[in-house]
């Protein structure tokens, strides 16, 4: 999972160094990190609630340190801290010692338990170990919700979804009613700025949102007056019981729209609450998209502001058109934002000749092909992509820019082509939390940036350097 490549040293029986390809199996500089960090971010969109690793301290260490480092806010993950013994004989002694010690130290109102690649190696029957604990409690203290996140049979964008499924079947109650202001949301792994942005345009329909997860506020919060052993804010267990009342979700997110298991499908089935799966909202056809959904649910016009803001967009898609129209792009990052940011950039004029995940996705280039002006022969569509073959792939096709997270920059770099930082991880700059890309207004600030970033190009490599444009 680190940044750097993987270096193979391959010998003969007599010990001489052979020659040929890399082993196709092996991964370097993964397009992807582990299950158990996903299942972290929604369990922090959980009010008062704590992520709790069972396995080793480094998972814990390992995701911490990406979370913090992409947005930059105290993050505490607790851990059962397998030894080399509980590799062998198990980790239920480690587990309920650490469940009793996050109670004793946090008290907190949710135990979000996520599954590492060692404790689902092993074989631990955490739910046999949840029930155990609960029995000998009594029922007393807080609930723990159960993910099984093992990074070897997914990405960080799984175990994201799963959590998600798994928050709602542990906490939303029947109601034999139905609340027509009341709408969810379940968003795909974006920033706080657009989480926040999806309450304030439900707001516009007069309608509540309810947001699972919702970690505006506890990965994205202000300066404390005292410390908080848990960040506050989250949506609370009292609003997601009842996400069953709600008159329709809107489920986010290409991949998850064609699931048949996933967490807005459970919630019709279960509650009857009507799903609308929708892409994520970027570029002015998915958000047209999405803003007819909010219109259907509300029964309201669009508002004039966001009227305003649509009309402003197609305005500077008309203004930038020359600068951008023929250009080349290499895109990769988590499935459903590549999905839309390849249908943003077609959309502007500009061709994504690479897109790449490093999901294992079936029908990922059916997917593609479904949301891309123009067809998809010319395009690669890489799913299962590591870095190293993204380098390969980005060389080989020499793009104008690449649009994705700061994994990219050294391939970037040596092209000396621009890198326009979406999505996550983002290490290397301020504000990727802030980073708006949903709706019009999101399109618009994306949008500029990708834009200036080519101009930059232009700007630098004349021979003039001129400074009117």
């Amino acid at each position: 999972m680190s940044n750097f490549a993987v270096r193979i040293d391959r010998t003969t029986a007599a010990g001489a160094p052979t020659e040929g390809p890399e082993p196709k199996a092996a991964t370097r500089n993964a397009c992807k990190l582990c299950s158990p960090l996903g299942a972290a971010m929604v369990f922090k969109g959980v009010r008062n609630c704590l992520p709790f690793l069972h396995g080793s301290q480094g998972c814990a260490t390992y995701i911490r340190r990406y979370m913090i480092s992409h947005f930059r806010e105290p993050v505490d993950i607790a851990s059962s801290s397998f030894s080399e013994d509980d590799a062998i004989f198990g980790g239920a002694r480690n587990f309920a010692v650490g469940v009793d010690n996050v109670i004793a130290q946090y008290e907190p109102e949710v135990i979000g338990v996520a599954t590492t690649c060692l404790s689902e190696t092993i074989g631990e029957n955490m739910l046999g170990m949840i029930k155990d604990y609960k029995e000998r409690h009594e029922g007393d203290g807080p609930p723990l919700v159960h993910v099984s996140t093992p990074a070897y049979t997914g990405t960080h964008s799984d175990g994201y979804y799963a959590a998600i499924k798994a928050v709602l079947q542990e906490f939303v109650q029947p109601l034999n009613l139905t609340l027509s202001h009341q709408v969810n949301i379940l968003p795909p792994m974006c920033s706080c700025a657009d989480l926040r942005h999806l309450r304030d345009l439900c707001a516009l329909y007069e309608l509540e949102a309810t947001i699972v997860p919702d970690y505006s506020d506890t990965l994205e919060g202000a300066s404390w007056d005292a410390y908080h052993r848990i960040s506050p804010g989250g949506t609370s267990v009292e609003d997601i019981a009842e996400m069953s009342a709600s008159k329709a979700t809107l489920e986010i997110g290409h991949t998850q729209a064609g699931r048949k298991d996933s967490a807005g499908v459970w919630l019709e089935k279960e509650h009857g609450v009507r799903r609308e799966a929708l892409g994520w909202p970027l570029g002015i056809r998915l958000s047209d998209e999405f803003f007819a959904s909010l219109s259907l649910i509300s029964g309201k016009t669009m508002p004039e502001t966001v009227a305003a803001e649509r009309g402003r967009l197609v305005d500077a898609y008309v203004d930038a058109h020359k600068y951008v129209s023929g250009r080349r792009a290499a895109v990769f990052g988590e499935p459903d934002l590549v999905v839309a940011l390849a249908s943003f950039l077609s959309e502007i004029g500009i061709r994504p000749v690479i897109c790449a995940t490093g999901s294992k996705l079936k029908g990922w280039r059916e997917l593609l092909a479904g949301e891309i002006d123009g067809g998809i022969d010319d395009i690669e569509t890489i799913a299962g992509a590591d870095h190293a073959k993204i380098a390969e792939r980005t060389r080989a096709l020499e793009p104008d820019l690449m649009v994705g997270s700061s994994k990219g920059y050294p391939i970037a770099r040596e092209l000396d082509i621009p890198l326009v930082r979406v999505g996550f991880p983002i290490h290397d700059r301020i504000g990727s939390q802030r980073q708006l890309t949903m709706g019009y207004r999101g399109t618009q600030e994306l949008f500029d940036r990708v834009v200036n970033a080519l101009l930059k190009v232009k700007q630098d490599d004349s021979d003039t350097g001129f400074s009117y444009l």
